[in-house]
Formats: structure tokens, sequence, C-alpha cells
């Protein structure tokens, strides 16, 4: 079996009182596909960056494999120091790195390479820190919450990308979909400890249920292994002192384990003060449009009637936000009406937390400073009780917001939003940062609610899961609603979403027309992308290299006593032989390809 590339032992950290971790073991191999999930603030972001060797641990030691190549993302990167993205995402490379590379990545995620660091929304910075990460291709990524931000053209395509590599993968994430489509192990970090199986989390959620209802079952059998002790204890006919002795300290070691259990976390009590109900059409919009520099929105028509659940998806800058600010009110279209219905009460969640003031408390965020109780519903609730439903501890009543985690800031947003009585919920984002047991809580009370939705999500899984039709922008501000979730979306389309060109037609538009066009009036002619044209360019001096790889390992094993004067010396030439044959067939079959392609295209 192959030495594992990072190998953490015993890894201890504590903040405060209760240990953070406590004995952790996380083991990556070469190619793993690992994801590592648990709930907000277990620790999952300070285990990656120990695994990373960016934060000591209190014990325990860590194994990098020597040579080994490690690369993490994490949740902010920092840009200081960097006038341009593209010089940022150069500064990760190392020497045997290839430079062509930043710049193909830095286009493919839909940069230029000449953005200011300082001015880049949080989709841009993210993106400039995935091409900064991907770009040498290293043995080992460590990537947190890597679609934070991102709209489902870029998740999709990273997806994409991730799947295509053969170096080790450790993922945080709390998209589902991305988590399934990408893991094939999964490390759960729970109170302290990593449980690690050899599936993906395709299973997790199933085997972590028959974990828990486990331990429960030895939880109930210790509870009434203690009371029949501490019955015999009073009660019993005492026999022999020594037996008696043992058996008293069987007891306190029962009871000792009884104390030190960490039960698990409790589930977040998530409920929406709901309005009388509106009337039974609750938005119609006729021919509606807006435009700026460009055309946003386009003769867009829809009736949204009591008990709908709207989705709307796009790439960042298709004018979802828009959208739904002239579906509501919030915002004057250029053009068409727009009626709303009788009785609406609107609440609505914005994903862009930093409006809240960091400075100020979490009581003060959920009470606006004015006493101790919350307006829930019409009626007053003390702060404490309304803080422990969405999970918050007493004593975090006076925790600066700047001290939250991002998890903690989006139950906040929830936690306010869900306050004001309302009969029709507008969210933006409302996944963002929540861990699983979290969105489970959130998809079972929009269940529930018996109002309309309308929500704003690159969440596939949460899209599937929650409304029942989705809005989705075809370009030149057109938009069109198709019936069921994300993936029905997609089968009814028979195409994914694509970004917008800048300033010009979209991507997803020029291709319908162009399939649409009439054979006289074909598309431009295909040309070799800028990553084809340099393989082509680089594969016959890889080749050439693997060649002469593979005749230096064979020339070794043609030595008829190298098993029996070292076998690990033949072991390993055997490896390396058996790699670099690998690699070979596939750089030729790459080139063959290519070098047809282009033929094509000239004939063309």
């Amino acid at each position: 079996m192959a030495p594992p590339l990072i190998q953490l032992k015993d890894i201890a950290l504590t903040f405060g009182g209760t240990p953070l971790l406590s004995g952790v073991e996380l083991t990556v191999s070469e190619s793993e596909r690992l994801c590592l999930v648990g709930r907000n603030g277990s620790g999952k972001s300070t285990l990656l960056k120990i695994a990373a060797g960016l934060m000591a641990s209190d014990g325990g030691s860590r194994f990098v494999q020597p040579g080994a190549t490690v690369r993490y993302l994490p949740q902010e990167p920092d840009f200081s120091g960097f006038e341009t993205t593209l010089a940022y995402v150069e500064a990760g490379m190392g020497p045997g790195d290839d430079p062509y590379q930043a710049r193909y990545l830095v286009e493919q995620l839909g940069l230029t390479g000449a953005e200011h660091p300082a001015h880049l929304s949080g989709g841009e910075g993210r993106r400039a820190a995935l091409a900064r990460v991907l770009a040498p291709s290293p043995d080992i990524l460590l990537l947190d919450e890597p679609t934070n931000h991102l709209d489902l053209t870029t998740i999709e395509w990273l997806e994409g990308e991730l799947g295509a590599r053969r170096g080790a993968l450790v993922l945080i994430s709390h998209d589902r979909r991305f988590l399934a489509n990408l893991s094939r192990s999964t490390a759960w970090l729970d109170r302290g400890r990593v449980r690690q199986i050899d599936r993906g989390f395709a299973n997790f959620e199933e085997w972590r249920d028959e974990v828990l209802a486990e331990e429960e079952r030895d939880q109930h059998k210790l509870d009434r292994k203690i009371v029949a002790e501490e019955h015999w204890l009073r009660y019993g006919v005492s026999g022999r002192r020594k037996r008696n002795v043992k058996r008293l300290a069987g007891l306190h070691e029962l009871r000792r384990q009884r104390r030190d259990y960490r039960g698990t976390a409790g589930s977040a009590n998530l409920a929406a003060a709901e309005a009388d109900k509106s009337g039974k059409l609750v938005i119609e919009a006729k021919g509606i449009g807006k435009s700026y520099e460009r055309t946003i929105v386009d003769q867009f028509s829809i009736r949204i009637q009591r008990g709908d659940r709207i989705g709307i998806v796009g790439p960042n800058g298709a004018g979802k936000t828009t959208l739904i600010n002239m579906l509501t009110g919030a915002e004057t279209p250029d053009g068409g009406t727009i009626r709303l219905g009788a009785n609406l009460e609107m609440a609505t969640l914005d994903q862009h937390r930093e409006s809240l003031d960091p400075k100020s408390t979490l009581m003060e965020a959920l009470t606006g400073g004015r006493s101790d109780h919350v307006m829930v519903g019409g009626k007053p609730k003390h702060v404490v009780s309304y803080m422990k439903d969405f999970l918050f501890a007493q004593e975090q009543m006076r925790t600066p917001l700047e001290a939250l985690s991002g998890g903690e800031r989006g139950r906040l947003m929830l936690a306010r939003a869900l306050a004001k009585p309302s009969n029709l919920l507008v969210l933006d984002e409302p996944t963002n940062d929540l861990d699983l047991e979290t969105l489970d809580v959130l998809e079972d009370m929009l269940g529930d609610y018996e109002g309309t939705v309308i929500l704003i999500s690159h969440d596939r899984d949460f899209l599937d899961r929650v409304v029942t039709s989705v809005i989705v922008p075809e370009g030149n501000g057109r938009w069109v609603e198709y019936a069921g979730g994300y993936t029905d979306m997609l089968a009814q389309r028979g195409a994914d979403l694509k970004r917008e060109a800048p300033k010009s037609t979209p991507a997803s538009e020029t291709e319908r027309s162009a399939k649409n066009a009439p054979a006289a009036t074909a598309p431009g002619k295909r040309r070799l992308s800028f990553n084809e044209k340099h393989a082509l360019e680089t594969l016959p001096k890889s080749i050439a290299k693997l060649q002469t790889e593979i005749a230096k390992q064979q020339q070794h094993l043609d030595d008829p006593d190298l098993y029996a004067k070292d076998r690990a010396a033949f072991d390993k030439a055997s490896g390396a032989l058996a790699k670099a044959q690998t690699e070979l067939q596939l750089a030729e079959d790459r080139w063959l390809e290519l070098e047809m392609l282009r033929e094509e295209i000239e004939e063309a």
C-alpha cells in the first residue's frame, strides 16, 4: 500500500474550555477525493489549516510525503501586495510549474488578469484564489468552501476541472451536489474527533444517522447499567470487601463515562412568523424590462400565485437581483406593468451580510438595541430564547458580529428575516455558509411555510428540494420560467447555463442562435483554444521525456539479479515504469486527438 500524502495523528487543539479537536486522525492518500464534513463551528477550517501547515496544534503530529506539493484555498484569501489578479495567481506558482496555466485559468474563470485585487467582488476574489491554487497542479488540494460566492456556471466548470485532475483533493463545502459528485471518501468531524469512511458524500447522511442511532442505544444501555449498579450499592448484600471495592470502582468509571459524554448539538428551530394569508394572486408581471448599459430584462411576464416556490438562477451579473427587485416593487421597470396582490406582507433576506455593523453585538442585531426582547410575529420573545432557536449559546449574547463565523452570520440573518410576520419570503442566497443540518431544517421550514417564496440560489440540491419552478436567463435580457427544480430545468432546456461574455451576446444565446440558424449562415470557424495550442506545442516534449524515463526504468529491471539483491529498488523501478507507461499512453492519445482536430480545422 502506498504511503499517505498527508497524515495527521492524535491532533489536539483547545480554545478556552471544551477541546475543539481531541485525538484527531486524518489520512489522505494519492489521488484520494475526500470531503470533510461537520457542523458549523466543529473545527473543519481549523483542521484544514493544520493539514496545510498554517496552524500549529497543541499536540499530535503532521506528516507530508517528501516532495509532495500542497495548495490551500482559504475562505478569505489575502490579496495585499499585488497589483493585478494575474500577479496574484502567478505568485502561487513553483519553479517547475507551467507559467501558461496561470493565464489560462484566469481566463477560464472569467477574469482578464488586469483587475486590481482591492476592487474585486466576492465572486471575482474567489475565482482569482481558485486560479492561484489550481495553476500549479499540486499533488494535494485543500479547498475550504470553494463554491462560496460562485455562480452556477462557475461551480459546474470547477466541478469538471477538479474531476479531471489526478491529484488528491480535500473538500469542505455546504454544497451537497458538489460534494456528492466529487468525493469518494468522507471524514466526519464531530465533537472533536474524526470518523473516516471509504464512501463518498452521497452515502454520508445515511451512515451518519446509523452511527448516531447506535451511539444513542449505547448511552441508553450505559444509563441502565448505572441504575442497576447504584441499586446494588444501596440495597445489595455485601460480599467480600475486595470484590465490593472493585465493583464500586467500576460504578465510578461508568459515571465518568456518562459525565464525559458530549452529546450531539441540537438542531436549529427555524420557523417563519406568518402573517394573514395573501390574495390568491401574489405578483403579476406583464412585459417588464430594464436596461442600463445593456438590456438586463426584456419583455418578461409571469403570474405568481399563493404557495408558489420560485427559484431564480443564472451567472453573476445576469440581473437576478434586478429581476427580483422589480417583481417585489423595490425597483421600477423601464416598461411593462407590475401588479402586487392584496394583503402582501413581505420579509427579505439580503445576501450582503456586511451591511450589519461588525462592532455591534448579537443581541443588538436581533433586538435593534432597544430591549432584551425580539418581536417574533408581532409578539415579544426573550432574546436568549430566540437565540437558542438558531443554535446560539447564551454566552454569545454580547459577542461582536465580527467574531462570528460565516455560518453563524448566516443563521443571524435568517433569525432577523424570519422574525417579521410575512406571507411572502424573498431570500437572496439563503444557504450561504449554513451547515448541512441547518440546511435540512431550512428546507423543512420552507416546505411547511404557507406563504409564497421567491429565492435566488446557486445550490442545485437545495433548488431541487424546495422550488416548484425555475427562472433562467437565456441571453439578451430574455428570461424563461421552467417547471420543476434545477435538474428538471436542465432536462427541459437541454443545456447547462453559460456565463455571459462581457459587453457581448451571451454565450447561451449565441449557441442557440447558431443552432437554429439556416445552413447558409453557419457559425464562425472553430479555432483551437489557448490551452489546446499550448498542449500541441508541449506534448511532444513531454512524450520524449516519458519515453526516456521508460527506457531508464526498463534498463534497471533488465538486471536479472535486481529482485534478489534489492527488493525495494525493484518495486520502485516497477512502479515508476508502470506510471510512466500510463502517462505516455494518455499523452499520446491527447496529442493525436488535438492533431486530428487541428487538421479538421485547417481543412474546413
